[in-house]
């Protein structure tokens, strides 16, 4: 059922509402640094890809650092689409919260739940991050 609302009503529901966009800020922000480090290993990973066609060989460094370079890949396409699912999560969150002071329902469960689906995507997007920057620094360390 929707209800007549006072105009302070509707500005406290878009200050209510609004305050999940800081938020959003920050994940974009995530997602951002996690498209340039996609694009640098499709970079890398290309230029690898022709000097071993030009090398007529299977070079075996080449092909480890490739395995690499996948593996990295795939980590760093699950962040970024955890971190996007988040942000849509985080999206439903506003809208839902800028909905419930029109409708006379209880949201309460609705909008915990999507805050922290959206926060555990935003965890497990951080988990794959991470990883992928252990795998990145691999051989600096010295390591596989």
């Amino acid at each position: 059922m929707i209800t007549e609302l006072p105009v302070t009503t509707i500005a406290h529901a878009i200050q209510l509402a609004v305050a999940p966009v800081f938020l959003l800020t920050g994940v974009a922000g995530i997602l951002s640094v996690l498209t340039n480090r996609l694009a640098r290993i499709i970079d890398r990973s290309r230029a690898l890809h022709s000097r071993s066609l030009q090398a007529d060989d299977t070079n075996q460094a080449i092909q480890s650092e490739l395995k690499s370079l996948k593996q990295r890949a795939r980590l760093i396409h699950w962040a970024i689409g955890l971190c996007t699912t988040s942000l849509l999560l985080i999206c439903s969150v506003v809208a839902v919260l800028f909905l419930g002071s029109f409708i006379v329902l209880d949201i309460a469960v609705v909008i915990a739940s999507l805050f922290v689906a959206a926060m555990l995507c935003l965890i497990a997007a951080l988990l794959n991050f991470i990883c992928e920057i252990y795998l990145a620094t691999a051989h600096v360390r010295g390591g596989p």
